[in-house]
């Protein structure tokens, strides 16, 4: 079940100033002194001056028995990303070849972790989130090749949050039907997903197909690798929020439930 409305953690982390120096304090403690780190959660970024230090503040002050790493990918901004991302203690590091694919691509190569992360810089996540996204990927006995999570909308647009409550549930509709009749890798996002770094490379990183997406072609690639299933983290504790303007960009709510209808339905 969703929250209709935004809990007090998430409003504190998006909506207040956060202090780089206690981000930096948190981020020692993931790191746990691990000269190699079992996790590294990369986080492509650009002209994310707005919301990457709340951002980091989320991912810094979780709690995990895993080392974590943290690096960010410069992609050429323009504002001040990459000056508050080293104010925060985290590894900056520029692409300078403008796109998603390459900007993850970095992030993946860079990586010294055995378990990636995929974050973005607009979202807030649960102190939870790397505990739950790594358990299935650790556990052999399931054998699990990549997980994702879900996730609900800050709005930063003119929808409110209890509309986007109802699309949320109509969106997990949508989720089943790709499950069951289509491909489940459609399902995982970039923002929220976690795989094994080795198995990612060896199936060409998040290099896709034009007309796919990196996210879920690399979840389909692990797939049909035969490295595992594709798996859906439900846990309450494991919900991430992040901004509506995937949404704005598709030009609101409703052009962008048609836009994702048609997908799912004639694609």
């Amino acid at each position: 079940m969703r929250p209709v409305s935004i809990p007090a953690y998430v409003r504190d982390f998006f909506y207040n100033k956060q202090d780089p120096a206690k981000v930096r304090e948190a981020y020692q403690k993931l790191r746990k002194n691990s000269a190699v780190p079992d996790v590294t959660i990369s986080i492509p970024a650009y002209n994310e001056e707005d919301t990457i230090v709340q951002t980091l503040a989320s991912l810094c002050n979780n709690e995990t028995k895993w080392s974590v790493e943290i690096n960010v990918i410069n992609n050429n901004s323009k504002d001040k990303t990459e000056e508050l991302v080293k104010a925060c203690g985290v590894n900056c590091i520029l692409e300078t070849t403008q796109g998603i694919t390459p900007a993850r691509n970095r992030g993946l190569a860079e990586a010294k972790g055995k378990y990636i992360l995929n974050a973005d810089a607009d979202t807030i996540y649960p102190k939870f989130w790397i505990e739950e996204m790594i358990k299935p990927l650790a556990d052999e006995s399931r054998k699990v090749a990549i997980t994702h999570g879900l996730f609900s909308f800050i709005p930063v647009g003119s929808t409110g949050r209890f509309t986007y409550f109802f699309y949320e549930h109509l969106s997990d509709l949508t989720r089943v039907y790709n499950q069951y009749f289509k491909n489940e890798a459609v399902n995982v996002y970039g923002f929220d997903s976690g795989f094994r770094r080795e198995e990612g490379l060896q199936v060409d990183s998040f290099n896709h197909p034009p007309g796919t997406n990196e996210d879920g072609y690399l979840a389909l690639k692990l797939k049909n690798k035969g490295f595992g299933s594709i798996h859906r983290v439900t846990s309450p504790q494991s919900i991430v929020w992040t901004t509506d303007r995937r949404l704005q960009i598709d030009g609101g709510l409703w052009k962008a439930i048609l836009k994702r209808f048609k997908r799912v339905f004639f694609s």
